[in-house]
């Protein structure tokens, strides 16, 4: 007899076993410590559902966002394929007025934490007069609000409970090629969704190749920049280390902030250990940082010239006039797609539209040419 796990829809046999005589799901077992029942919850109608936004779209933002509440209108789901600093949050602004204004549940899942407190406080101030919740691990006492931010993680306390859910980052992990998180983000889901990636997989395009979903394709930023090209930088040994103290030297004197990107949270601390020698006003952020947000804000309030960070800002930073090296960007976690969301760090600021990236390597990969590529690709829709 075929059995099917009604969390995360596993069917395959070898991830079920027995115990007191029940059946469980080893797959998805992580997430059956505290289930939520939201089935006999609910929210009144929305009073408001109004964005505050104090500036306008683009001609392009504003026709993929009346696009996208179009779809929703139609039950199509959507796919918005937009480069890195497209404004791609301010492309779902109208669907969600629209859910609000129709009493629909809404959320906003991505896959990072970091990421989930940064939007929820920006929805916060976009949909002033409604009730924005975060929810993520450790912080869950909350479950219900007017939108509701978090990560996708989260999405097992949700039944069929959003009329609209949006997912950004679907390249990101941990969400990317989790059968089990793609399980629960459909599970959670009474509605429609719409997915928003710089960088989507094959797979999930050809998905989107159907009568019930569309594509909405974004290929330039607001600012209409083309987006800043990596440069490598082929070094060997020591001399690696050497042009990198000399390049954040050079940046650091034109008063340009810097994040240097390393593929593990080991070679973070063992690099800033070394560059805090030569150049002050620096600091380390990895996923074992606890303090790591403190430290992010007050590089973003200029208490530092320089960060050291693995992967925990390849997304979601926006910094004036940043510029942004790779190191050791032939590792192999560096793959295409992650090394285009790195370079998007940069020129997302239309006063600075302009930054270096640059790649310090100990040879070319395909992944470096590839993503140096496909950012050219990009800039050919200008």
């Amino acid at each position: 007899m075929e059995y099917t796990c009604p969390l995360c829809g596993n069917k395959d046999s070898k991830f079920f076993g027995y115990r007191n005589g029940k059946i469980y799901c080893r797959r998805c077992i992580s997430f059956h410590g505290e289930m939520a029942s939201l089935n006999n919850l609910s929210t009144s109608k929305s009073l408001f559902y109004k964005a505050n936004v104090k500036y306008a779209l683009s001609e392009e933002q504003e026709a993929i966002s009346l696009k996208i509440l179009d779809g929703y209108k139609k039950k199509i789901n959507t796919l918005v394929y937009a480069v890195c600093g497209a404004g791609k949050t301010e492309l779902v602004f109208k669907v969600i007025e629209y859910a609000l204004k129709k009493g629909g549940h809404v959320g906003f899942a991505i896959p990072r934490k970091d990421v989930v407190i940064e939007l929820k406080e920006r929805l916060a101030k976009t949909f002033d007069k409604n009730k924005v919740i975060a929810l993520y691990g450790g912080h869950n006492n909350e479950l219900i609000g007017d939108i509701i931010v978090l990560t996708t993680h989260q999405l097992y306390r949700y039944d069929h409970h959003f009329n609209l859910l949006i997912l950004d980052e679907i390249d990101a992990f941990p969400y990317k090629d989790n059968p089990t998180l793609e399980a629960l983000f459909k599970r959670s889901i009474k509605g429609n969704y719409v997915m928003m990636s710089a960088t989507p997989s094959k797979r999930i395009i050809d998905e989107f190749n159907s009568p019930s979903h569309q594509i909405l394709k974004l290929f330039h930023r607001y600012h209409k920049n083309p987006l800043p090209l990596p440069k490598i930088k082929i070094e060997l040994l020591i001399f690696k280390y050497l042009f990198l103290i000399k390049k954040m030297k050079e940046f650091i004197k034109e008063n340009k902030p810097i994040l240097v990107f390393v593929p593990t949270i080991k070679e973070s601390e063992s690099l800033f250990s070394l560059v805090r020698i030569f150049l002050k006003n620096g600091n380390v952020v990895h996923s074992k940082k606890e303090d790591r947000a403190e430290i992010i804000n007050d590089f973003r309030e200029h208490k530092y010239k320089y960060l050291i960070t693995t992967s925990v800002l390849e997304r979601g930073v926006t910094l004036p006039n940043l510029q942004v090296i790779i190191f050791h960007s032939d590792h192999y976690l560096y793959t295409s797609s992650a090394l285009i969301q790195i370079s998007g760090r940069v020129g997302r600021v239309k006063e600075y539209p302009k930054g270096e990236i640059i790649y310090i390597a100990s040879k070319k990969t395909k992944e470096m040419e590839d993503s140096i590529e496909t950012i050219n690709e990009y800039n050919k829709d200008l």
